[in-house]
C-alpha cells in the first residue's frame, strides 16, 4: 500500500474505530470490524509501503517449521502470505494473518513480528466464538515481545484464561505457529527481492 492511499485511509480510520467501538463486544474491542488493509495501517503507520509477499515452503522448510513450533501446534500450509512493512528503503517488520480454529468456530488474528523476532503487535481480527470466550487485550499483552522459546507456552510462561482454555491454545499456538514460520522464512534478514 504506497503513501497517497495510506493518506486516504487515515482520514476514514478515525471513523471506523469509532464504529469498531459501538459495534464491538461492550469491551470496546472491535469484534470484525476492521479489514486487513486498516489492520496493516494500524501496524504500519510510518510505513512508507507495505509489500504482500507470498513464500512457498518446500517439505524441508515445512518440517523445520513444524518442529520449532512444537508437537501441540499444527504447521500445515506451505503457502505463506505476509506483508513487510517498508521504512526508509528496509523492511522493518512483518505481519501475519493466521486463521484457525478455537473450538468449533473461527479466530483470524493479526501478528506482527519485528526485525528481533519479537512479537509486536497481536490483534483479533475476527472472533466467531461466543464473546465471554474472547481473549481480553489484557491477556494478550503478555505475549508482546515473545520470542519463540519454551516459556510461550500455556504451561510455562503465559498465563491461562478463566474458562477459556481452547482460546488460551488457539491464540498461543497461532503465536508459535508465526515465529516458527517467520524464523525458517527470515523475511528481514538479507530481504530476498
Amino acid at each position: 500500500m504506497e503513501r497517497p492511499a495510506r493518506v486516504a485511509l487515515l482520514i476514514r480510520l478515525p471513523l471506523l474505530l469509532a464504529a469498531a467501538v459501538v459495534l464491538g463486544d461492550g469491551r470496546g474491542v472491535a469484534a470484525q470490524a476492521l479489514t486487513q488493509e486498516e489492520a496493516l495501517l494500524l501496524a504500519f503507520p510510518d510505513a512508507d509501503r507495505v509489500e504482500r509477499r507470498t513464500a512457498y515452503l518446500d517439505d524441508a522448510q515445512l518440517q523445520r517449521a513444524a518442529a520449532l513450533a512444537g508437537r501441540d501446534v499444527e504447521v500445515e500450509s506451505g503457502v505463506v502470505t505476509y506483508y513487510v512493512a517498508i521504512e526508509g528503503g528496509a523492511p522493518v517488520s512483518v505481519a501475519y494473518f493466521d486463521a484457525h480454529r478455537v473450538r468449533t468456530l473461527p479466530e483470524v488474528l493479526m501478528i506482527v513480528v519485528d526485525a528481533e523476532d519479537r512479537i509486536r503487535r497481536l490483534d483479533v481480527l475476527r472472533f466467531a466464538e461466543p464473546p465471554e470466550y474472547r481473549p481480553p487485550l489484557g491477556w494478550l499483552a503478555q505475549l508482546l515481545g515473545r520470542v519463540l522459546d519454551d516459556d510461550l507456552s500455556p504451561r510455562r510462561g503465559i498465563a491461562a484464561i478463566t474458562g477459556a482454555t481452547l482460546t488460551t491454545r488457539a491464540v498461543t499456538g497461532a503465536a508459535r505457529r508465526v515465529l516458527a514460520v517467520h524464523k525458517v522464512l527470515a523475511p528481514l534478514r538479507g530481504d530476498p527481492r
